[in-house]
């Protein structure tokens, strides 16, 4: 297949396009910038160009402001602004060329800040009622900007990533240094579940939406087994060899995501499972936290 794909340099980005290029795909990577080579199309966010994908099988669309900062007005607005309007012009373009050689299928990114911070033992499934608060909204809106889209026939895949595990950036980059310098511990309580997924598997969901042609609508981008903020601490702490001492107090995320940012990213409560992948057999590399922290730190699992 031909494959374009949206913030094709970010983390998700780049691993996805490698997995896809190993397999026999071809990616068009889309960018803002005068393209480099062959491989690249300029895209205009506000008003892609009616050519801009031709020749092209399946869309999947990752850029977007990064969602971990301190969630500031201005931030906020550029979490909006970055994703709404863009998806749904994109939406809009691939809803024109429906049935004529236009993609055959639209895989957007998402999140599970859809279910909002504070869920408690809730087992959350993709049919789980959308929740309060910035993101819960801000998600909402994401999603229903591939309306165009979908009211044109085009099959439309949303992955609800949860906490992706990498030390590059995220929940996990903050906590990485804390640890390597003995200093760690878990983030406030750490009775919160934490719903996540290794980078690789991210890669291997988004393959699956845009492959698997039963799959459709929004799709939870989490491994099966959530953890505990406080177990998720203690096996960090076993996979890099450091204690888990000092507990992170709850308004040390603040500092850095303001308060609305840290309730609602570093110390959200949502217990998310991959229903939707499960029913449709798929298999995760990294079930288990264990794992996955073992193969992100070149680490061997402890028997």
């Amino acid at each position: 297949m031909t494959v374009a794909v949206t913030g094709a340099g970010g983390l998700v980005g780049r691993n996805l396009c490698a997995l896809l290029t190993t397999s026999g795909h071809r990616v068009v990577r889309l960018v803002r910038r005068d393209p480099r080579d062959a491989g690249e199309r300029r895209w205009d966010p506000a008003a892609p160009a009616p050519d801009l994908l031709d020749g092209v099988d399946a869309l999947v669309h990752l850029a977007g402001e990064p969602l971990f900062g301190r969630f500031t007005d201005g931030h906020k607005d550029a979490l909006r602004a970055s994703r709404v309007g863009p998806t749904r012009a994109l939406a809009e373009l691939v809803a024109a060329r429906a049935g004529d050689g236009g993609p055959r299928v639209l895989v957007t990114a998402s999140a599970i800040g859809y279910y909002g911070p504070d869920r408690g033992d809730e087992v959350l499934t993709e049919d789980s009622p959308r929740g309060n608060g910035f993101l819960a909204d801000l998600v909402a809106d994401w999603e229903a900007a591939t309306g165009p889209a979908v009211a044109a026939g085009v099959r439309c895949v949303q992955v609800r990533t949860g906490i992706v595990q990498t030390p590059a950036g995220g929940v996990l980059g903050l906590q990485y240094p804390l640890f390597e310098a003995g200093l760690g511990g878990r983030i406030g309580h750490g009775r919160q579940w934490l719903s996540w997924i290794g980078a690789d598997d991210l890669s291997d969901v988004y393959v699956r939406a845009v492959l698997d042609e039963d799959l459709s609508g929004p799709v939870n981008g989490v491994t099966p087994y959530p953890v505990r903020g406080a177990d998720h601490a203690r096996t960090l702490a076993r996979t890099l060899r450091r204690p888990a001492l000092l507990p992170v107090p709850g308004w040390a995320p603040a500092v850095v995501l303001g308060r609305e940012g840290a309730d609602e990213v570093a110390l959200a409560d949502q217990r998310v499972v991959p229903t939707r992948l499960l029913a449709a057999g798929h298999r995760f590399r990294y079930p288990y936290l264990e794992g996955a922290l073992a193969h992100l730190f070149g680490r061997a699992v402890r028997s």
